[in-house]
């Protein structure tokens, strides 16, 4: 009985370890955070409310002291430790499993710029991450936040914390190229997570795609707008930077889209 669970759990655990189980905890954890992406990107909408902050305060009050959104975070901290620690084994396996003359040479007519770049950008990404983490997470966990008055109880004034950090010029440009990182590696990344899962035929392949360049253009360029639109607090200017921000997603768009066409309509050649 011993000997055939142990034989079960070495099963797993190579299945796990290998270069397939690991391009599918990548698949899947990479789909819970795009889930995450959405949820989150709602509750940060409300910084744009007129209402001083009471939105956004009581949704993050209820965020901050909901037991289950408390589990759930804890497992999105962990899904992306486990999707960053996965990715660079694969990574290095990748690049040392090919010559690299052959590599250099071939990548270009094989793949995306997003692909051959997916380490770059997720670093991208994770500078973010930290930057992001420090200035509301920690401050809302360990101390340094204000207090308010919210529905007749004190609460952490998480508003008035964004506000700050959005009034320094570099911390708008950071999250801004953080989102272009996103939107570039979502691109490659939405599409390669439902291929590793099987999802991988001509019927449905290119459905997959232009919801995958949509997600990966307007849900980073959603992010993007938000601290943008607060550094500028004049209504006029206001209008300007939404505008600009959406110029910006049709260009990716209007880069990214072909390319991967292109690519779609070489290999349905092959």
């Amino acid at each position: 009985m011993a000997t055939a669970t142990t034989q079960k759990t070495n099963w797993l655990v190579d299945m796990l370890t290998s270069s397939l189980g690991r391009k599918l905890i990548m698949a899947l954890t990479g789909l819970f955070l795009i889930l995450f992406l959405v949820v989150h990107l709602l509750g940060n909408l409300q910084l744009l409310k007129d209402d001083n902050g009471v939105s956004f305060n009581r949704y993050a009050d209820f965020m901050g002291h909901n037991p289950l959104i408390q589990t759930i975070s804890i497992g999105n901290f962990f899904f992306i430790a486990l999707h960053i620690v996965t990715s660079i084994i694969l990574t290095l396996r990748n690049r040392a499993a090919r010559p690299v003359q052959y590599a250099y040479v071939n990548m270009g007519k094989s793949s995306s710029w997003a692909s051959r770049n997916m380490m770059l950008l997720g670093t991208i990404i994770l500078i973010f991450l930290v930057v992001h983490l420090q200035a509301f997470w920690a401050k809302s966990k360990f101390g340094g936040l204000s207090e308010t008055t919210l529905d007749g109880k004190s609460v952490h004034n998480l508003y008035e914390a964004t506000q700050i950090a959005f009034s320094e010029l570099w911390i708008v440009i950071l999250y801004v190229v953080s989102m272009v990182g996103l939107a570039f590696h979502l691109v490659h990344g939405f599409k390669s997570a439902f291929q590793t899962l099987g999802l991988n035929h001509k019927k449905y392949n290119a459905l997959i795609h232009h919801v995958g360049v949509a997600f990966a253009v307007f849900v980073p360029a959603a992010y993007a707008c938000i601290p943008v639109l607060m550094h500028t607090k004049q209504e006029s200017l206001s209008l300007v930077a939404l505008g600009s921000c959406l110029v910006v997603a049709g260009i990716v768009s209007a880069i990214v889209k072909p390319r991967e066409e292109r690519k779609m309509s070489e290999g349905g050649a092959g």
